[in-house]
């Protein structure tokens, strides 16, 4: 074991919460940052095509209302364009393939009726909670109590209108809909405005891309902090106290007297604590696994979708891949189409041959945008389950009783560690803007600690 290395703040994860806590605090204090992976960016990853051209693995949309990524992406000189969105978008349902425009897809009146009310009853459920505080409400016990599938068994008339909705859920969560609790879905919607919001594109969450690649907003952040952070330093152990934090990572020992935790809570659990993690906060962290997430995208020498007026975007119920998106690069010649395989699928596929897999997806591919689809210039898919410093997301999920037992430690200091990332926001809760907020949280908390000696 070699000597100690003192500072004022160590900080754990090198994600986009864990970057910005450390942009946020280097001015006043001596930071280091101590990331386990050789790179940093943590759920924010980027890919190059054998062409040059790039494009993210990992989150990559940022929409209205989230103030805070877009003032860093101005900030560190990127710029932003929009998905494309121009263009009839496709259902596969029942092997019948049709055309429409808007969120939800067009279907039999009576289907559209009822997952347009499901939709509303939803989101109205949403906007009566206070995201800081969703156990504290009337209803927060009843609703933590069922799980998704169930309140949408109760709604739906229809085995299409449930289909339907738990599309919905699977790209907003990469989950079942019997995995979550009500509660928590309808937090996570709240957190980020709505359901609606969080599955619209042109004035959704899925409105615009990042020039450069969200990873490298991750990237452009790390390099202003310098030496500061340390790359292939996974993190052993935390030893904590009321003098401070000692940290263990790669044979070597680092103290300071303030740490700031933000990694996801299914990688904060792994970590050896002395003394031992607190009862109630490792149960709400061996409580909130990660969603199931490969993310597919096919390489083509032009976005051929375009030629039949189609945006891209495609929804498949009965799919290996549920949604698509054009993903194609603002400027760039060739075509991008995305896809996800989410939830139980994604579980399916995760460590499955690569080539075998490709080929479902492609095959996916070709049921919405035809033969073409089968043949592109380049392929990748980035198996986020089966990713060893992160094992799915986008986020950490609550089950059924989560919330309104253990929801209230999500955010409280152990000792002098601190938590951040996604999963403590209280706005977009699971989005990089939810990192972000999260770190600016934790890097108050730290400051008045500090301050108060």
């Amino acid at each position: 074991m070699t000597s100690a290395h003192e500072s004022d703040v160590i900080i754990i994860g090198a994600g986009l919460s864990g970057l910005r806590a450390a942009d946020l605090l280097r001015d006043r204090h001596d930071v280091i940052l101590l990331e386990a992976r050789d790179r940093v960016g943590g759920r924010a990853l980027a890919h190059s095509f054998a062409n040059g051209d790039t494009a993210d693995l990992g989150g990559q949309w940022v929409g209205p209302g989230q103030d805070r990524l877009y003032a860093l992406i101005e900030r560190l000189g990127m710029t932003t364009y929009p998905l494309w969105d121009s263009g009839d978008r496709l259902i596969l349902n029942r092997e019948k393939l049709g055309r429409y425009t808007g969120t939800i897809p067009k279907l039999p009146p009576h289907v559209l009726v009822n997952v347009h009310l499901m939709m509303t009853r939803f989101d109205a459920m949403a906007a009566q909670l206070d995201p800081a505080s969703p156990w504290a409400h009337p209803k927060a016990a009843e609703w933590d109590h069922q799980t998704v599938g169930q309140w949408m068994r109760k709604q739906a008339f229809t085995r299409q209108a449930f289909d339907i909705f738990a599309v919905g859920i699977g790209a907003v969560f990469t989950a079942e809909p019997h995995e979550i609790s009500l509660l928590h879905a309808l937090f996570y919607a709240r957190a980020g405005t709505s359901l609606d919001n969080l599955l619209a594109t042109t004035g959704g969450a899925q409105q615009d891309r990042v020039h450069g690649d969200m990873a490298g907003v991750a990237q452009r952040l790390a390099a202003g902090l310098g030496d500061r952070v340390r790359l292939n330093h996974p993190v052993e152990r935390i030893a904590w106290g009321d003098d401070g934090v000692t940290v263990t990572a790669s044979g070597q020992q680092f103290t300071a007297r303030r740490a700031i935790l933000a990694l996801p809570p299914t990688q904060a659990v792994r970590l050896r604590y002395d003394p031992v993690l607190p009862s109630r906060r490792a149960a709400l962290w061996q409580r909130m696994p990660p969603g199931a997430c490969i993310k597919c995208i096919a390489q083509y020498e032009t976005p051929f979708w375009r030629e039949d007026g189609l945006a891209g975007q495609a929804v498949g119920p009965d799919l290996e891949v549920r949604v698509t998106f054009d993903n194609s690069e603002q400027g760039k010649t060739a075509g991008l189409l995305l896809g996800f395989i989410e939830g139980d699928h994604a579980r399916h596929w995760s460590g499955r041959d690569p080539g075998e897999r490709q080929a479902a997806v492609l095959a996916a591919f070709a049921r919405f945008f035809g033969e073409r689809a089968l043949h592109p210039i380049d392929y990748v898919d980035q198996d986020w389950v089966a990713e060893e410093y992160t094992r799915g997301c986008y986020a950490a999920l609550m089950g059924p009783g989560v919330w309104t037992s253990l929801g209230m430690e999500l955010r409280r200091p152990f000792g002098p560690v601190h938590v951040a990332g996604t999963e403590t926001a209280t706005q977009y809760y699971g989005y990089f803007e939810g990192a972000l907020q999260a770190a600016e949280r934790a890097a108050e908390e730290v400051e008045a600690a500090l301050a108060a000696g």
